[in-house]
């Protein structure tokens, strides 16, 4: 019988974190971990970036303007981040919890769409599009890497962030996507609550049997 898994370590970290330093810090993290490394669940906000994802196609990015495009290792198209958006970043050893790829997307994604039913929001996932929308737009995206047998990225939130970066690139790859924020959902909320929220969210949904 297989040992279990040490319990995930969840950081909050304070601030505007750069894209490239967190990046290089995943990958770091990926890269030095062993068997018995417990998972880490990283919680963050981005300052304005567009990030293109392992198959990102430039032609999505119509007009990024001032804000800094980083090409990165992640899965997906275009996205943007920004203050106000909530980051996850999920550091997982896939074999020691025996979960695929496919498996976890579903999981980070039903994260997602229990935290917005908690608030009375319905909200979905859609075959071949990673991510969750509301009301046919979408307010969380999802990409990631797996290394060594190990994810890292993650998921990102619309809680309270400036909208209009999106109007610069195809979301996700498709042209007029509409984007929403919960905060248009649930006046008030604050990112804060909402990370504490996914704090004891996703946990249950990584551990519960298949």
């Amino acid at each position: 019988m297989n040992a279990p898994s040490p319990p995930l370590r969840i950081r909050h970290l304070a601030g505007l974190q750069d894209y490239g330093a967190t990046w290089a810090a995943m990958r770091a993290f990926t890269d030095t971990r062993d068997a018995e490394t417990p998972d880490e669940l990283w919680l963050l906000e981005h300052p304005p970036v567009f990030t293109l994802g392992q198959a990102g196609r430039p032609e999505h990015l119509l007009a990024p303007g001032a804000i800094p495009v980083v090409q990165t290792d992640r899965g997906g198209q275009v996205t943007y981040h920004g203050p106000g958006q909530l980051v996850a970043y999920l550091l997982l050893d896939l074999r020691r919890a025996g979960i695929g790829i496919k498996r976890l997307v579903e999981r980070l994604e039903q994260a997602i769409i229990d935290l917005l039913a908690a608030h009375g929001i319905e909200a979905e996932r859609r075959p071949n599009a990673p991510g969750v929308y509301v009301a046919d737009a979408k307010i969380a995206s999802l990409g990631l890497r797996v290394r060594n047998g190990c994810s890292y990225h993650g998921l990102a939130l619309n809680v309270d962030l400036d909208l209009e970066p999106f109007g610069r690139i195809n979301p996700c790859g498709y042209a007029g996507l509409a984007v929403t924020r919960l905060v248009d959902h649930v006046p008030g909320i604050t990112l804060a609550e909402t990370a504490q929220a996914l704090a004891e969210i996703l946990p249950r949904q990584l551990s519960r049997p298949d």
